[in-house]
């Protein structure tokens, strides 16, 4: 992840998930009867409850409950949760305005006439914000947008003509019509003799000229993104709050739409026992588990574990986030290709002891099986993040150039600083750091040409820990395999995690009883919902983690036990986020928070601008 995508990344922290429809009606309704007895004045407190509830609230519970069925029928995708939480705020927007204008009356000059205005700036200000939640939750064009969008100031405005003497100014309906609906002598005093058919026009000309506010607004900020991406800002901004939100898919939609086809290969090194029984199966499909929580492959770990007969190890491969599958349907077609890939192992009852090489940062340990090998590539205590696809293909070449017929190259992903620093460590062609990795990756496949062979046995351990996501451990756990070859011990510590605080993995290396030690993480992005950098150790206490890594060691000591090996791989087509399709994206939302401010308060001040010259003229 480099700095730019971390950026985009730490915005998730914003967004909360939306509260159950009742819960925001209930505190409208409370929130609506304590601005009730503080703006009116009868004898009796509750009727000023009562009134507060009545002019305030009711519009915000016709918008809690109309405005999901008519955007639906109109084509969009509001739930109940969304629309009386966008009531809810709107609510609090005319309230608060007119507090601030209440307190500005009181102790000047101006008159209640002043306080009426605001309030139809506010409504105006509500059926802005309103339009500008609908276009870009449902993605209905401006004027179907405009309709479900003018539910609440319209309902406030209905109320208004109802309780004021303009239905019998205008001879609205007849007589019949004004007996029944004209209710201007039930109005609270504060409202009698303020409110003219003026008021009304008034509301409609501001509302209409906010309304070209957003729409102008909208089009700017979504330009940049359809000329670059070919895809709308306005279907990742539903996607991003839909997914965080309520947890929905429609981030995965938008994904969908700017992805590309690729080709990765999937590797699966398998071990069973004399009796044929699978006892491990480590698995390495080339893309990355992101982009976050359970879209696209962000989960990619616990699926592939859960397809495997013996204990999995889904290790990260070399991969960066424009190897993210675009939608969690793409992690059948990876499942698929292992499956296939496994069907085919060929099996032998040879390996060699590890060996390990180093060159500059990089450093390697080695495991041939048979005609193939495991590599697990590391620069701690350097920080490192994600290697590039074609890095990590060079390397898995140069290695299988020593005679090797196929390799299983893991990026063990297991000491990084955070997201601190321009520079997170990303290794990418070209760079002093992916040569080091592919001159490393061949000097593992010549010692391993010469490595004593033998014989293997294998132990394994597992423990799915009391930790959670929330503290940077998967739903995996952390699992140990240990192999013996001729003597030599080499245990294999993978966390369901993404990457480790510095230091961290050196610390379990140094305390692990064997000859051989290397700690991968999965790199599961299920643990990066909400924050942006969750590593292995940031949450956790780094002496629990030792103490339990040195106990699964020794249990998968104990399970020691002659097998037979094999590895496959199979190429599958999937697609993916694209080339560069991560930082442009990244990018171009940053850009959006940066720039959006300053252009939403330029269109802001513009209306208000306009608004007054309208107040004025009228």
């Amino acid at each position: 992840m480099t700095a730019t995508q971390s950026d985009l990344a730490s915005l998730s922290r914003y967004i909360f998930r939306a509260p159950r429809w009742y819960a925001s009606v209930t505190f409208a309704l409370l929130i609506a009867a304590l601005a009730g007895i503080g703006a009116f004045d009868s004898q009796y407190i509750l009727q000023d409850a009562w009134e507060g509830v009545f002019f305030i609230g009711i519009p915000t519970v016709v918008a809690s409950v109309l405005t999901t069925p008519v955007d639906r029928r109109l084509g969009g995708q509001l739930t109940y949760n969304r629309s009386s939480l966008l009531a809810l705020t709107c609510e609090i927007i005319v309230v608060a305005v007119m507090t601030l204008a209440g307190i500005i009356a009181a102790f000047t000059w101006i008159g209640q006439q002043f306080v009426f205005d605001m309030l139809l700036v506010s409504l105006a200000s509500v059926f802005a914000l309103r339009l500008l939640v609908v276009m870009a939750v449902s993605r209905t064009s401006f004027l179907i947008s405009a309709i479900s969008a003018s539910i609440q100031t319209g309902t406030a405005a209905i109320l208004f003509f109802i309780y004021s003497e303009t239905i019998r100014v205008l001879e609205v309906g007849g007589p019949l019509v004004q007996n029944v609906l004209a209710r201007g002598n039930k109005a609270p005093p504060e409202l009698a003799g303020v409110i003219a058919p003026r008021d009304f026009i008034l509301l409609a000309l501001v509302s209409g000229v906010y309304a070209l506010g957003v729409y102008g607004f909208l089009i700017v900020i979504d330009r940049p993104w359809r000329r670059s991406l070919g895809v709308s800002v306005l279907d990742f901004v539903r996607g991003f709050i839909g997914h965080i939100a309520e947890g929905t898919r429609e981030l995965e939609d938008f994904f969908e739409q700017m992805g590309q086809k690729a080709m990765v290969p999937i590797t699966v090194l398998s071990f069973r026992t004399d009796g044929e029984s699978e006892k491990a199966r480590f698995v390495l499909p080339m893309i990355h588990p992101g982009p976050m929580g359970e879209i696209g492959g962000g989960n990619l770990p616990r699926r592939v574990a859960s397809q495997a007969d013996g204990l999995a190890f889904p290790p990260h491969a070399t991969a960066g986030h424009d190897f993210n599958l675009v939608t969690e349907r793409e992690v059948d077609t990876i499942l698929e290709a292992a499956n296939t890939a496994y069907e085919r192992i060929e099996y032998s009852n040879t390996a060699t002891q590890s060996v390990r090489t180093q060159n500059g940062d990089a450093k390697i340990v080695g495991q041939g099986f048979g005609d193939d090998a495991l590599l697990a590539a590391t620069y701690s205590p350097e920080f490192a993040d994600d290697v590039e696809y074609s890095v990590g293909l060079a390397a898995a070449a140069e290695a299988r150039s020593n005679g090797l017929d196929d390799v299983m190259l893991v990026d063990a992903h297991n000491c990084n600083n955070g997201l601190q620093g321009d520079d997170l460590g990303h290794v990418y062609p070209g760079s002093e750091r992916s040569f080091q990795m592919i001159q490393a990756a061949k000097a593992a496949g010549a010692d391993l040409k010469n490595a004593k062979c033998d014989n293997p046995c294998l132990g394994i351990a597992w423990d799915e820990t009391e930790w959670t996501p929330a503290e940077g451990i998967g739903p995996l756990g952390i699992r140990v395999a240990v192999f013996e070859v001729a003597g030599q011990h080499t245990a294999y510590v993978l966390v369901d995690g993404n990457n480790m605080e510095p230091g961290l993995r050196d610390r379990i290396v140094s305390a692990v009883e064997a000859d051989e030690v290397e700690v991968m993480t999965t790199d599961t992005h299920i643990v990066n919902m909400v924050e942006s950098s969750n590593q292995v150790g940031s949450a956790i206490d780094h002496d629990e983690l030792v103490s339990l890594v040195n106990r699964l060691v020794d249990e998968a000591t104990d399970d020691l036990e002659p097998v037979e090996s094999g590895m496959e791989s199979e190429y599958a087509e999937v697609t993916v986020f694209g080339n560069d399709r991560t930082e442009t994206l990244a990018s171009h939302a940053n850009a959006l928070i940066a720039m959006g401010g300053a252009l939403a308060g330029a269109v802001i001040l513009a209306v208000m601008s306009i608004s007054i010259l309208i107040f004025f003229l009228a």
